[in-house]
């Protein structure tokens, strides 16, 4: 099983130079359960925050057609959160509207191999101590591959200096961490991504993960760093690419047995030939998510045909 913790939301997304909206159910998290149950292989669990409103019913819906389990906590007047995403030459920026409060999270359920979560429900409090807390007790134990995408939100993080210790915390306890070069520049103005994944590995991940959009991306452990190139693809527009990729990285993960507690040595030792394919496939997924609107991931057969 995948365990996927983090916000579920409605993102209401802007045609490209207009002034339209339209609803659609997002968040970073969610997309990322998403794109794990599309892909098959493993249950997917979502722990999330949802209202008992429209919006609410309308995220609900969505991810149980998509076979997501959902727990979305207690139902006591909470709204569901906004992302209003504005489009322009395909590319999004985001206003938010969000409440993230959840509050003593459980242990994960017995069969999960990976834990993920990041973006908003590991920066906003309340809910980012107890999402903290839960990483620091499964990460004790040992037992859950533990993924973070910091997935970093400019407008509600305050400085660059505010935002880093509380990431930095967070990588030290996972076991794999994505990372875009967007967000890398902005927490690390004028160093070089690289650099800064080589010091995040070397605080605690077996891999860390560094996408740089049209770049292509790079992946790195203790033991080789790996480059691969990006797809080339027309591109419709950027919502949930790297969401994506993060499904892909985890599903990739799942088919070569690097996850679960008692693969953490077998994927501190990944060769490059299947760290390789492992990005690729990763790769693939965002490649095939850019092409069309929206947060729309692809399922395995599409991967496969692709």
């Amino acid at each position: 099983m995948f365990t996927v913790v983090g916000e579920a939301l409605v993102d209401l997304v802007g045609e490209d130079g207009g002034s339209t909206f339209t609803a659609h159910p997002g968040g970073s998290p969610a997309n990322v359960a998403i794109g794990l149950a599309r892909l098959g292989g493993s249950p997917v669990r979502l722990v999330t925050r949802l209202g008992e409103d429209p919006f609410g019913a309308l995220v609900r819906g969505h991810l149980e057609s998509e076979d997501v389990g959902v727990d979305a906590g207690e139902a006591d007047g909470t709204q569901t959160s906004l992302a209003i995403a504005s489009l322009e030459g395909g590319a999004a920026t985001y206003d938010f509207r969000i409440r993230w409060d959840v509050q003593d999270l459980a242990e994960v359920e017995a069969g999960t191999v990976a834990l993920h979560t990041g973006s908003l429900a590991t920066a906003l409090p309340p809910g980012a101590g107890a999402v903290l807390d839960l990483l620091a007790r499964t990460s004790e134990r040992g037992r859950v591959t533990i993924s973070y995408d910091p997935n970093v939100r400019p407008t509600l993080l305050g400085s660059p200096q505010d935002a880093r210790a509380g990431i930095e915390e967070i990588v030290a306890l996972a076991d794999v961490v994505k990372v875009s070069d967007e967000d890398l520049a902005w927490l690390y103005d004028g160093e070089a991504d690289a650099d800064v994944a080589r010091r995040w590995q070397a605080s605690g991940p077996a891999l860390v993960v560094v996408t740089r959009g049209g770049d292509g991306v790079i992946g790195l452990t203790a033991g080789v760093e790996v480059e691969r190139p990006s797809r080339v693809v027309d591109v419709a527009d950027t919502v949930g690419a790297g969401d994506s990729f993060t499904a892909g990285l985890l599903d990739g993960l799942r088919r070569a047995d690097l996850l679960g507690g008692g693969r953490r040595e077998a994927l501190v030792g990944v060769d490059e030939q299947t760290l390789a394919g492992v990005l690729d496939r990763a790769a693939a997924a965002a490649g095939i998510t850019v092409s069309r609107a929206g947060a729309d991931p692809p399922t395995a057969r599409e991967l496969d045909e692709g």
